[in-house]
Protein backbone atom coordinates (compact mmCIF):
# COMPACT_ATOMS: atom_id res chain seq x y z
CA UNK A 1 0.00 0.00 0.00
CA UNK A 2 1.37 3.41 -0.99
CA UNK A 3 2.35 5.63 1.90
CA UNK A 4 0.78 9.09 1.89
CA UNK A 5 3.16 11.80 0.72
CA UNK A 6 3.52 14.66 3.23
CA UNK A 7 5.37 17.91 2.59
CA UNK A 8 6.33 20.01 5.63
CA UNK A 9 7.49 23.54 4.87
CA UNK A 10 10.37 24.91 6.92
CA UNK A 11 10.83 27.89 4.64
CA UNK A 12 11.25 30.38 7.49
CA UNK A 13 14.44 28.74 8.77
CA UNK A 14 16.66 31.46 7.36
CA UNK A 15 18.17 32.96 10.53
CA UNK A 16 19.61 30.52 13.08
CA UNK A 17 18.88 33.03 15.87
CA UNK A 18 15.13 33.28 15.20
CA UNK A 19 12.31 31.35 16.82
CA UNK A 20 11.10 29.79 13.57
CA UNK A 21 14.53 28.21 13.11
CA UNK A 22 14.39 26.61 16.57
CA UNK A 23 10.82 25.47 15.93
CA UNK A 24 11.71 23.93 12.56
CA UNK A 25 14.80 22.16 13.84
CA UNK A 26 13.02 20.74 16.88
CA UNK A 27 9.85 19.67 15.08
CA UNK A 28 11.63 18.44 11.95
CA UNK A 29 13.99 16.16 13.85
CA UNK A 30 11.12 14.82 15.95
CA UNK A 31 8.88 14.18 12.91
CA UNK A 32 11.64 12.05 11.39
CA UNK A 33 12.05 10.14 14.66
CA UNK A 34 8.35 9.61 15.38
CA UNK A 35 7.15 8.94 11.81
CA UNK A 36 8.16 5.24 11.94
CA UNK A 37 7.26 4.65 8.30
CA UNK A 38 3.71 6.05 8.43
CA UNK A 39 4.25 8.74 5.80
CA UNK A 40 6.70 9.54 3.04
CA UNK A 41 8.03 12.81 4.41
CA UNK A 42 9.66 15.62 2.48
CA UNK A 43 10.81 18.97 3.89
CA UNK A 44 10.71 22.26 1.96
CA UNK A 45 13.76 24.37 2.92
CA UNK A 46 16.25 26.98 1.80
CA UNK A 47 19.16 25.38 -0.01
CA UNK A 48 21.67 26.89 2.42
CA UNK A 49 19.99 24.93 5.26
CA UNK A 50 20.46 21.57 3.54
CA UNK A 51 22.86 20.59 6.35
CA UNK A 52 19.86 20.22 8.65
CA UNK A 53 18.09 16.94 9.45
CA UNK A 54 21.23 14.83 8.97
CA UNK A 55 20.27 13.53 5.52
CA UNK A 56 17.43 11.49 7.06
CA UNK A 57 14.64 13.04 4.96
CA UNK A 58 14.25 14.13 1.34
CA UNK A 59 14.53 17.88 0.85
CA UNK A 60 12.89 20.17 -1.69
CA UNK A 61 14.64 23.49 -2.11
CA UNK A 62 12.71 26.72 -2.13
CA UNK A 63 12.66 28.66 -5.39
CA UNK A 64 11.41 32.20 -5.87
CA UNK A 65 9.41 30.92 -8.83
CA UNK A 66 7.33 28.78 -6.44
CA UNK A 67 5.37 31.93 -5.56
CA UNK A 68 4.04 31.90 -9.13
CA UNK A 69 3.84 28.19 -9.86
CA UNK A 70 4.88 25.25 -7.71
CA UNK A 71 5.89 22.45 -10.08
CA UNK A 72 5.13 19.75 -7.52
CA UNK A 73 1.72 21.07 -6.56
CA UNK A 74 0.03 17.71 -7.24
CA UNK A 75 2.66 15.47 -5.64
CA UNK A 76 1.45 15.45 -2.03
CA UNK A 77 -1.49 14.18 -0.05
CA UNK A 78 -0.87 16.57 2.87
CA UNK A 79 1.03 19.84 2.99
CA UNK A 80 1.87 21.24 6.42
CA UNK A 81 2.77 24.94 6.32
CA UNK A 82 4.71 25.21 9.56
CA UNK A 83 4.13 28.94 10.11
CA UNK A 84 1.83 31.70 8.92
CA UNK A 85 4.61 33.60 7.09
CA UNK A 86 4.93 30.66 4.69
CA UNK A 87 6.64 31.45 1.40
CA UNK A 88 4.91 28.51 -0.27
CA UNK A 89 1.28 29.63 -0.20
CA UNK A 90 -1.57 27.16 0.40
CA UNK A 91 -3.21 28.15 -2.87
CA UNK A 92 -0.21 26.82 -4.79
CA UNK A 93 -0.74 23.16 -3.80
CA UNK A 94 -3.51 20.63 -4.40
CA UNK A 95 -3.56 18.67 -1.15
CA UNK A 96 -5.03 18.62 2.33
CA UNK A 97 -3.52 21.71 3.93
CA UNK A 98 -2.56 22.35 7.55
CA UNK A 99 -1.07 25.62 8.78
CA UNK A 100 0.54 26.36 12.14
CA UNK A 101 -0.17 29.84 13.51
CA UNK A 102 2.47 30.90 16.02
CA UNK A 103 1.02 34.20 17.17
CA UNK A 104 -1.12 37.18 16.34
CA UNK A 105 1.08 39.61 18.22
CA UNK A 106 0.39 42.52 15.90
CA UNK A 107 -3.15 42.93 17.21
CA UNK A 108 -1.83 43.23 20.78
CA UNK A 109 0.91 45.80 20.22
CA UNK A 110 -0.16 49.30 21.21
CA UNK A 111 1.98 50.90 18.51
CA UNK A 112 0.36 48.90 15.66
CA UNK A 113 -1.57 51.27 13.39
CA UNK A 114 -5.24 50.31 12.79
CA UNK A 115 -4.94 50.20 8.99
CA UNK A 116 -1.86 47.99 9.28
CA UNK A 117 -3.75 45.63 11.54
CA UNK A 118 -6.57 45.41 9.00
CA UNK A 119 -4.13 44.58 6.19
CA UNK A 120 -2.52 41.94 8.43
CA UNK A 121 -5.89 40.38 9.34
CA UNK A 122 -7.02 40.28 5.71
CA UNK A 123 -3.83 38.50 4.66
CA UNK A 124 -3.94 36.00 7.53
CA UNK A 125 -7.66 35.39 7.03
CA UNK A 126 -7.06 34.45 3.40
CA UNK A 127 -4.42 31.90 4.41
CA UNK A 128 -6.67 30.42 7.10
CA UNK A 129 -9.58 30.13 4.65
CA UNK A 130 -7.39 28.17 2.21
CA UNK A 131 -6.38 25.56 4.80
CA UNK A 132 -8.25 22.48 6.01
CA UNK A 133 -6.86 22.61 9.55
CA UNK A 134 -5.23 25.29 11.69
CA UNK A 135 -2.85 24.45 14.52
CA UNK A 136 -2.07 27.05 17.19
CA UNK A 137 0.91 26.72 19.51
CA UNK A 138 -1.05 27.84 22.58
CA UNK A 139 -4.66 28.22 23.66
CA UNK A 140 -4.06 31.97 23.80
CA UNK A 141 -3.26 32.01 20.07
CA UNK A 142 -6.24 29.74 19.33
CA UNK A 143 -8.52 32.18 21.16
CA UNK A 144 -7.12 35.02 19.04
CA UNK A 145 -7.72 33.10 15.81
CA UNK A 146 -11.30 32.26 16.74
CA UNK A 147 -11.98 35.82 17.92
CA UNK A 148 -10.90 37.38 14.65
CA UNK A 149 -11.89 34.50 12.36
CA UNK A 150 -14.96 32.80 13.90
CA UNK A 151 -15.55 31.04 10.59
CA UNK A 152 -12.50 28.89 11.43
CA UNK A 153 -14.36 27.26 14.32
CA UNK A 154 -14.19 23.50 13.97
CA UNK A 155 -10.81 23.37 12.25
CA UNK A 156 -8.61 24.92 14.98
CA UNK A 157 -6.61 22.81 17.43
CA UNK A 158 -3.73 23.41 19.86
CA UNK A 159 -0.39 21.59 19.74
CA UNK A 160 2.17 22.98 22.17
CA UNK A 161 5.77 23.34 21.05
CA UNK A 162 8.49 21.24 22.53
CA UNK A 163 11.81 22.54 23.79
CA UNK A 164 15.28 21.12 23.49
CA UNK A 165 16.94 20.34 26.79
CA UNK A 166 20.16 22.26 26.45
CA UNK A 167 23.31 20.86 28.02
CA UNK A 168 26.06 23.06 29.36
CA UNK A 169 29.36 21.61 28.21
CA UNK A 170 31.84 20.83 30.94
CA UNK A 171 34.48 23.54 31.39
CA UNK A 172 32.88 25.68 28.66
CA UNK A 173 33.21 29.42 29.26
CA UNK A 174 31.23 32.00 27.24
CA UNK A 175 32.89 35.04 25.73
CA UNK A 176 31.32 37.21 28.43
CA UNK A 177 31.30 35.92 32.00
CA UNK A 178 29.23 38.07 34.37
CA UNK A 179 29.99 38.48 37.99
CA UNK A 180 27.78 36.29 40.11
CA UNK A 181 25.03 36.33 41.17
CA UNK A 182 23.23 37.29 37.95
CA UNK A 183 19.81 37.23 36.31
CA UNK A 184 19.30 36.27 32.66
CA UNK A 185 16.93 36.90 29.77
CA UNK A 186 17.09 36.33 26.03
CA UNK A 187 15.18 37.51 22.98
CA UNK A 188 14.99 40.25 20.38
CA UNK A 189 15.62 43.62 22.00
CA UNK A 190 12.18 44.96 21.12
CA UNK A 191 9.69 47.02 23.08
CA UNK A 192 7.24 44.13 23.47
CA UNK A 193 9.81 41.90 25.18
CA UNK A 194 9.87 44.37 28.07
CA UNK A 195 13.59 44.15 28.82
CA UNK A 196 13.62 47.87 29.65
CA UNK A 197 11.54 47.00 32.74
CA UNK A 198 14.22 44.75 34.21
CA UNK A 199 16.82 47.20 35.59
CA UNK A 200 14.25 48.12 38.26
CA UNK A 201 14.71 44.61 39.69
CA UNK A 202 18.35 45.36 40.51
CA UNK A 203 17.35 47.91 43.15
CA UNK A 204 18.65 47.16 46.65
CA UNK A 205 20.49 43.96 45.71
CA UNK A 206 23.81 42.88 44.19
CA UNK A 207 22.49 41.05 41.12
CA UNK A 208 23.91 41.62 37.66
CA UNK A 209 21.61 41.33 34.62
CA UNK A 210 22.58 39.63 31.34
CA UNK A 211 20.38 40.37 28.31
CA UNK A 212 21.15 38.35 25.17
CA UNK A 213 19.60 38.59 21.73
CA UNK A 214 19.71 40.52 18.51
CA UNK A 215 20.12 44.21 19.23
CA UNK A 216 17.80 46.97 18.02
CA UNK A 217 17.59 50.72 18.75
CA UNK A 218 15.56 49.76 21.83
CA UNK A 219 18.88 48.92 23.48
CA UNK A 220 19.28 52.61 24.32
CA UNK A 221 16.01 52.61 26.28
CA UNK A 222 17.27 49.67 28.35
CA UNK A 223 20.51 51.48 29.13
CA UNK A 224 18.62 54.64 30.08
CA UNK A 225 16.56 52.64 32.60
CA UNK A 226 19.75 51.09 33.97
CA UNK A 227 21.20 54.56 34.48
CA UNK A 228 17.97 55.67 36.16
CA UNK A 229 18.29 52.86 38.71
CA UNK A 230 22.01 53.47 39.15
CA UNK A 231 22.94 49.98 37.92
CA UNK A 232 24.45 50.68 34.49
CA UNK A 233 27.59 48.83 35.51
CA UNK A 234 25.51 45.72 36.33
CA UNK A 235 23.48 45.51 33.09
CA UNK A 236 25.22 43.59 30.31
CA UNK A 237 23.83 43.34 26.76
CA UNK A 238 25.70 40.62 24.87
CA UNK A 239 24.02 40.62 21.46
CA UNK A 240 23.22 37.28 19.79
CA UNK A 241 24.82 34.25 21.44
CA UNK A 242 25.53 30.60 20.64
CA UNK A 243 23.59 27.66 22.08
CA UNK A 244 26.66 26.88 24.20
CA UNK A 245 26.63 30.40 25.67
CA UNK A 246 22.88 30.18 26.25
CA UNK A 247 23.15 26.88 28.10
CA UNK A 248 25.92 28.29 30.31
CA UNK A 249 23.84 31.36 31.20
CA UNK A 250 20.79 29.22 32.00
CA UNK A 251 22.83 26.88 34.19
CA UNK A 252 24.64 29.60 36.10
CA UNK A 253 22.01 32.31 36.49
CA UNK A 254 20.03 32.74 39.69
CA UNK A 255 16.73 33.38 37.88
CA UNK A 256 15.26 33.86 34.41
CA UNK A 257 13.18 36.96 33.60
CA UNK A 258 10.67 37.28 30.74
CA UNK A 259 8.20 40.19 31.01
CA UNK A 260 6.98 39.90 27.40
CA UNK A 261 3.57 41.23 26.34
CA UNK A 262 3.54 39.60 22.89
CA UNK A 263 4.31 35.91 23.02
CA UNK A 264 2.74 33.04 21.09
CA UNK A 265 4.45 30.44 23.25
CA UNK A 266 7.63 31.36 25.16
CA UNK A 267 10.31 28.79 24.38
CA UNK A 268 13.06 30.38 26.55
CA UNK A 269 10.87 29.88 29.62
CA UNK A 270 10.91 26.11 29.17
CA UNK A 271 14.63 26.13 28.41
CA UNK A 272 15.28 27.89 31.72
CA UNK A 273 12.98 25.56 33.67
CA UNK A 274 14.85 22.56 32.26
CA UNK A 275 17.73 23.83 34.40
CA UNK A 276 15.47 24.07 37.46
CA UNK A 277 15.52 27.86 37.55
CA UNK A 278 12.90 30.20 39.00
CA UNK A 279 11.19 32.10 36.17
CA UNK A 280 9.50 35.49 36.45
CA UNK A 281 7.00 36.19 33.68
CA UNK A 282 4.41 38.59 32.45
CA UNK A 283 0.93 37.25 33.20
CA UNK A 284 -0.12 38.25 29.71
CA UNK A 285 -0.57 36.33 26.43
CA UNK A 286 0.51 32.65 26.42
CA UNK A 287 3.09 32.72 29.21
CA UNK A 288 0.85 31.39 32.03
CA UNK A 289 0.17 28.29 29.88
CA UNK A 290 3.91 27.62 29.71
CA UNK A 291 4.98 28.59 33.22
CA UNK A 292 2.01 26.98 34.93
CA UNK A 293 1.83 27.18 38.72
CA UNK A 294 5.60 26.99 39.10
CA UNK A 295 6.36 30.43 37.62
CA UNK A 296 6.02 33.81 39.31
CA UNK A 297 3.99 36.46 37.47
CA UNK A 298 4.03 40.22 37.13
CA UNK A 299 0.41 41.40 37.17
CA UNK A 300 1.53 44.83 36.05
CA UNK A 301 4.79 46.59 35.31
CA UNK A 302 4.93 49.13 38.10
CA UNK A 303 8.48 48.96 39.49
CA UNK A 304 7.36 48.48 43.09
CA UNK A 305 5.07 45.59 42.14
CA UNK A 306 7.74 43.90 40.04
CA UNK A 307 10.29 44.28 42.83
CA UNK A 308 7.87 42.76 45.33
CA UNK A 309 7.04 39.79 43.05
CA UNK A 310 10.72 39.18 42.44
CA UNK A 311 11.70 39.34 46.11
CA UNK A 312 8.85 37.13 47.29
CA UNK A 313 9.35 34.69 44.42
CA UNK A 314 13.06 34.25 45.06
CA UNK A 315 12.40 33.65 48.76
CA UNK A 316 9.64 31.13 48.00
CA UNK A 317 11.71 29.23 45.44
CA UNK A 318 14.70 28.89 47.74
CA UNK A 319 12.85 28.20 50.97
CA UNK A 320 10.61 25.55 49.39
CA UNK A 321 13.27 24.09 47.08
CA UNK A 322 11.14 24.23 43.92
CA UNK A 323 14.01 23.13 41.66
CA UNK A 324 12.39 19.78 40.78
CA UNK A 325 8.96 21.37 40.27
CA UNK A 326 10.45 23.66 37.62
CA UNK A 327 12.03 20.72 35.80
CA UNK A 328 8.79 18.73 35.91
CA UNK A 329 6.90 21.67 34.38
CA UNK A 330 9.43 21.91 31.55
CA UNK A 331 9.16 18.19 30.83
CA UNK A 332 5.47 18.58 29.99
CA UNK A 333 6.62 20.06 26.67
CA UNK A 334 8.56 17.83 24.28
CA UNK A 335 9.15 17.84 20.53
CA UNK A 336 8.42 14.09 20.47
CA UNK A 337 4.94 14.71 21.87
CA UNK A 338 4.35 17.60 19.47
CA UNK A 339 5.53 15.55 16.47
CA UNK A 340 3.28 12.63 17.42
CA UNK A 341 0.28 14.98 17.59
CA UNK A 342 1.12 16.49 14.20
CA UNK A 343 1.49 13.05 12.61
CA UNK A 344 -1.89 12.03 14.02
CA UNK A 345 -3.36 15.22 12.60
CA UNK A 346 -1.95 14.43 9.15
CA UNK A 347 -3.74 11.05 9.32
CA UNK A 348 -6.95 12.59 10.63
CA UNK A 349 -6.90 15.23 7.92
CA UNK A 350 -6.58 12.55 5.23
CA UNK A 351 -9.46 10.50 6.60
CA UNK A 352 -11.98 13.07 7.75
CA UNK A 353 -11.68 16.35 5.90
CA UNK A 354 -12.35 17.42 2.33
CA UNK A 355 -9.56 19.34 0.64
CA UNK A 356 -9.85 23.09 0.23
CA UNK A 357 -8.58 24.02 -3.21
Amino acid sequence: MKKPDVLVTFDSMKDANCGYFSFGKGLGDALIQENKGRFKLKFYVFKHTQYLFNGLVDLIYLSRLDRLFFKRKNDFDVVHLSDQTCRLKPGKVNAKKIMTVHDMNKVHLKFSKPHRIQVYLKKLGKLIAQCDRIVCISQFVANDVLHYFPEADGKVSVIYNGADKLISAEKYIPSFVPQKPFLFTIGLLSVQKGFHLLPALLKENDFHLVISGRETPHKQRILEEAEKYNCLDRVHITGAISDEDKAWYYENCDAFLFPSVAEGFGLPVIEAMHFGKPVFLSKFTSLPEVGGEVAYYFDNFEPEHMQDVFKRGMNDFLQNNRYNEAIMQAEKFSWERAASQYLNLYQECLINQPSIS
